[in-house]
């Protein structure tokens, strides 16, 4: 068919495929899809797909049927993700070498951009050397990780990295890494589309263009040239009315919508943003509810190209050709929203922007919201709460408790905050909030306020452009003066790299166990995820991450009470909020094209420490069976022998049962290895000391370290083990309580399968591949949910576990299930789609049910039949060379 049509640009002739002219054919109208969908119809279009696009272009928004293959353009990895994943490509290369291949075969065959980023910890804050000594840590400490990337950037095509010391992967993405439209060799215009291995990949949304997390072993195979398969999703239009009102942030918005659409259910859906509100918005505060879509449970929170588009790639210094070039091929495909047609939606979810006001949202969960005047009432409620993701389960004894540090007059209260932390990429991409806080920060140090010695502040940037435009308009100073100095370019507190408390601070908490709090300007609180102390953890925007620290407690209420008495005379928020127009004005006489430019000059080369680094060459990598960083994983030890299909799934014992909202956090922390635990134990036994620990998503490259560290948060609940909070469970055969870990191991080696047991949402947040892989190494055969996040699913499956459903109304309760049953499920050799199997479960009494197979598509099927996707690959990647 004709639907290639010609385009001339700044004098160039480009190629395309026309939206307009595939939709003709089939006697459809491309303006009444979604913008998200219309994307995925010229993926599909361009890749020749024609029977999957055909089922697209019959795209019923309101009972959508059949799967689409998502074939992203590029990839972006960070490198908690991002290592274990160009482990597993190092691993591939070694077993097509012993099946007799050429190890090229496994190459990326799209660009992958890995962003050095999540490895920096705060072990120093509050100090103008901070930076300068969390960045020595950093490399101390990651040099086996960092050689491992040096050897991988040359060893691959396609492959760059981006060093540490630049910024947040989802920041240099949204101000460098996109083009938003893309042109290939013979000059085809496209849009950018992606997958990152960080489930807050979603930020690029913001900008046009599409794209989502997945788990490493989702990314492996985009790289390597698989396609991604998903339900063809609901598209839940938000259509945003009014313009944000005085004292309202992007930051409080993304909280409003994060609560709303958890609210309506959006999980594993698109969303996309319209309205005449939606034009108010600059593309920073779009970015910021777009980077927010895994809190709210969509897979993305797509923003149309409009103006708005076009003037922040000329802010951030694209140069005009490219804008051009974005400008007509979107005006010309379909793809530039101007609000005069509305696409079909499955529904519409409406938000007058005037509605929303200041928040913070906590203590457990992002989309917990509460009102800024109700956080000291409801921190006091979620006290005597009963404990569970908005409670401790305390007494009411609780709130006046008081704990004195030793040696020292400080006394710490319940509530009191141990830790303000301004970071993430949600936040610190916006100019509007970091100038804010700036602004809070100048009035607050003129009016002599001061932040409590016992709270642990820092300041991460997103990316060098902050630190650029604070320092120019002299705003850095204020805040180093309130303890925020900057600690380093990258993820820190957001992730649980968050670095010690005072040792005497940290003391009384562990003798206590104090509930006390922190603030952060972050888009995750889960338990156990900040710091391992700290419980009460509250989601903020950068100003009122400060507004907090000066009150150095979350009982306060900060829309009436004083922040603090100077002289005498008593300092309110209101004192120090700097207006709209004050923050406008330092962006526009602070923050222009040039500084993008000079920041992402040589991007690449530019750190010298990172320059120095020595590693080894060749196409295949040389283990060191020595390391405890980077270890080759047992994934593909079956490879070349009989097809073997699961084991029957008879008799499986639970190794865990688990109740409602189980994150990856829960899962695979990335946080503190516990001295005592098992993979501290491990580390310990290799001669480590404990201080050389590092954290668990530093050591994501070695699996005996992750394989131990699975469902080992500290916070964590098996209810077989009610009475003992952690990784610890009961063994069915003899009764003894024990890690869950060694469980594994002693069901292992007695050939025992097991199974977990789980509630709703199981394995929110973070697209965390070893969330699966570790659930895999653990010789778990199954999970039964009640319900999934997207993107663990998928993991599951693509590592070869098997999930299940519990049908409607079901629940391990309502079915008397105590988790102290075998199960045998009754699996057939030739599953479907979506199937219902029976299930038996025998203990006290034998029980009978039915659960649904989350096979969502032929491509499940296929990985289980293959024991997961790599061996996929590996097995086509040889066929096809063999041929």
């Amino acid at each position: 068919m004709n639907w290639k049509k010609e385009l001339l640009v700044n004098n160039e002739h480009y190629t395309y495929f026309d939206l307009s002219a595939i939709a003709d054919s089939y006697q459809k109208e491309i303006t009444d899809y979604p913008y998200s969908i219309r994307v995925l119809l010229e993926s599909l279009a361009r890749h020749q797909e024609i029977t999957d696009l055909e089922n697209l272009l019959a795209f019923d928004a309101k009972q959508p049927a059949g799967v689409v293959p998502f074939r992203p353009s590029r990839v972006v990895l960070q490198d908690f993700t991002g290592v274990p994943a160009v482990v597993d490509l190092a691993a591939m290369r070694d077993a097509v070498v012993k099946l007799g291949g050429d190890p090229k075969l496994i190459n990326p065959e799209i660009p992958v951009t890995l962003v050095v980023d999540h490895s920096v910890q705060v072990d120093c804050a509050g100090t103008k050397e901070s930076l300068t000594y969390n960045t020595e840590k950093e490399f101390e400490r990651n040099h086996e990780r960092y050689q491992f990337l040096k050897w991988a950037q040359q060893a691959f095509d396609n492959f760059e990295v981006v060093p540490p010391e630049t910024g947040i992967i989802h920041q240099v993405n949204l101000e460098y890494l996109s083009d938003v439209i893309l042109k290939n060799e013979e000059n085809l215009l496209f849009p950018d589309s992606l997958e990152g291995t960080d489930s807050h990949t979603t930020m690029i949304n913001g900008l046009g263009v599409l794209g989502w997390g997945v788990g490493g072993i989702e990314a492996e195979a985009a790289i390597l040239g698989e396609a991604s398969y998903f339900p063809t999703p609901e598209v839940i239009g938000v259509e945003l009315t009014g313009t944000l009102s005085p004292g309202a942030t992007a930051t409080d918005l993304a909280l409003y919508l994060t609560e709303l659409l958890r609210n309506e259910k959006v999980v594993g859906k698109f969303v996309e943003y319209f309205g005449s509100g939606y034009k108010t918005l600059s593309l920073s505060d779009r970015a910021t509810i777009a980077n927010m879509a895994p809190e709210y449970g969509a897979t993305c929170g797509f923003c149309p190209i409009d103006e708005e588009t076009l003037n922040y790639l000329r802010l951030t210094g694209r140069p005009e050709e490219q804008v051009a070039l974005v400008e007509a091929y979107a005006k010309q495909n379909q793809l530039f929203y101007d609000g005069a047609n509305t696409p079909t939606y499955t529904r519409v979810i409406q938000l007058d922007l005037s509605t929303v006001h200041s928040s913070v949202a906590g203590p457990k969960r992002p989309q917990d919201r509460i009102p800024l005047g109700d956080v000291a009432e409801n921190f006091q409620t979620s006290l005597t709460n009963p404990s569970g993701p908005k409670g401790f389960g305390l007494t009411t004894d609780e709130l006046t408790r008081k704990e004195a540090l030793a040696g020292s007059d400080t006394v710490i209260e319940t509530g009191d905050l141990a830790l303000a932390a301004i970071t993430s990429c949600t936040n610190t991409s916006n100019p509007s909030v970091m100038v804010a806080a700036g602004l809070l920060a100048k009035k607050a140090v003129e009016l002599g306020l001061k932040v409590p010695s016992a709270i642990k502040t820092s300041l991460a940037p997103g990316s060098k452009i902050v630190t650029q435009y604070l320092e120019k308009g002299r705003l850095l100073e204020p805040l180093a003066k309130l303890g925020f100095d900057i600690v380093g370019y990258g993820c820190t507190t957001c992730i649980g790299n968050s670095g010690p408390l005072e040792s005497e601070i940290e003391t009384v908490l562990k003798d206590s166990e104090l509930v006390v709090s922190a603030v952060l300007s972050g888009n995750r609180n889960f338990e156990g995820r900040i710091h391992p102390l700290i419980k009460a953890n509250y989601l903020a925007s950068p100003p009122l991450v400060i507004a907090y620290a000066l009150a150095g407690t979350i009982k306060k209420d900060l829309t009436k009470e004083p922040l603090a008495t100077v002289d005498g005379k008593e300092i309110y928020l209101a004192d120090l909020w700097p207006s709209q127009t004050e923050v406008n004005a330092y962006i526009n006489d602070y923050l222009n094209p040039e500084d993008f430019r000079e920041a992402y000059t040589n991007i690449y080369q530019s750190n010298e420490r990172w320059n120095q680094i020595e590693t080894s060459e060749g196409a295949c990598y040389d283990w060191d069976d020595e390391s405890t960083y980077i270890a080759n994983p047992p994934f593909f030890t079956n490879l070349g022998q009989a097809e073997q299909l699961v084991n029957p799934l008879a008799n499986l014992q639970v190794l865990a049962k688990f109740g409602d909202t189980v994150t990856t956090d829960h899962i695979s922390p990335a946080g503190n290895i516990g001295l005592q635990s098992p993979a501290g134990t491990y580390l310990k036994d290799r001669g480590l000391a404990y201080k050389d620990f590092n954290s668990f998503g530093s050591r994501r490259g070695n699996h005996e370290v992750m394989m131990r560290g699975t469902f080992g948060n500290i916070r964590i609940q098996n209810q077989l083990t009610p009475k003992t909070t952690g990784g610890y469970t009961k063994l069915a055969t003899t009764g003894e309580e024990l890690s869950i870990y060694d469980a594994a191991m002693t069901y292992q080696k007695e050939q025992i399968g097991t199974v977990i047991l789980a509630g709703k949402d199981y394995g929110m947040g973070s697209s965390r591949d070893w969330a699966a892989k570790g659930t895999k190494l653990l010789g778990v055969k199954a999970v039964l949910a009640e319900s999934y996040e997207r993107i663990h699913r998928s993991n599951l499956v693509m590592m070869g576990v098997i999930p299940f459903e519990y049908l409607p109304n079901d629940t391990a309760d309502s079915l008397g299930l105590t988790g102290l049953e075998s199960y045998t499920f009754d699996f057939p050799t030739e599953p479907t789609i979506n199937q219902i199997i029976d299930v038996t479960a025998l203990g006290e009494k034998e029980s009978h049910f039915q659960v649904k197979l989350r096979f969502d598509s032929e491509a499940d099927i296929v990985y289980w039949k293959n024991q997961g996707i790599l061996p996929l690959v590996i097995n086509k990647k040889m066929q096809k060379e063999q041929a």
